[in-house]
């Protein structure tokens, strides 16, 4: 059985979903993603990780995003 490595705890960090056992937010490791880091930047910077639960961080966003919810998004003037 694998264990699950996100999870979600009113107690740690408002709910939001952290890496098991840590205080790292699924929320950090997508900003961190976006803004250019890599995987293995990441890794250097958070020991606490390993590359299993940042791919899992990222399949967590993923199935979030499967939801059958419209995101509007900004329209520009034109």
């Amino acid at each position: 059985m694998q264990k699950k490595l996100i999870v979600s705890d009113p107690a740690v960090m408002m709910g939001k979903p952290v890496i098991a056992g840590t205080r790292i937010t699924v929320e950090l490791i997508l900003e961190k993603l976006a803004a250019g880091e890599t995987i293995e930047q990441i890794l250097q910077a958070h020991p606490r990780l390993t590359r299993e639960a940042v791919q899992a961080a990222l399949a967590f966003a993923a199935e979030a995003l499967h939801a059958d919810v419209v995101y509007p998004t900004a329209e520009t003037a034109g």
